[in-house]
């Protein structure tokens, strides 16, 4: 019974306060009025680059080693490929091309990632050396 008397008085100080507050508010809004206009920036999301560009730029899931290299030319940088110490864990080799890297298990594609194209686009972190 106690609890409830002092959550009543609770919640109609609350609505004081609430109405004071209300009641500045048309200054607090003048206020807001006269604040200098300061130069909004943005970052562009890789999301949103890639779901612009041809998904046809870049290898499909399924192609092998030998495919992408016949189609996209030699990449220009493949790095030591990671895994394969048991046979649940299969070698994935990775190679980075100008705009995209490909990720393959064993030999074939898993999957095709979009670099950043500058600095201020959000999107992956750089691999680990």
């Amino acid at each position: 019974m106690n609890t409830r008397i002092a959550a009543a008085s609770l919640f109609t100080l609350l609505g004081l306060a609430g109405t004071a507050v209300a009641q500045d508010a048309p200054a607090a809004e003048a206020s807001d009025q006269a604040m200098p206009v300061t130069e909004v920036t943005s970052n562009t999301l890789l999301i949103e680059r890639v779901s612009e560009e041809n998904k046809a730029s870049m290898p499909a899931r399924g192609m092998s080693m030998a495919q992408v290299e016949a189609k996209y030319g030699a990449p220009s940088e493949k790095l030591e490929p990671r895994g394969g110490q048991k046979r649940q864990w299969p070698t994935i080799n990775r190679w980075t091309y100008p705009t995209f890297v490909v990720y393959f298990e064993k030999s074939k594609v898993i999957d095709a990632v979009t670099v950043k194209a500058d600095a201020t686009e959000v999107g992956p972190k750089p691999p680990i050396r």
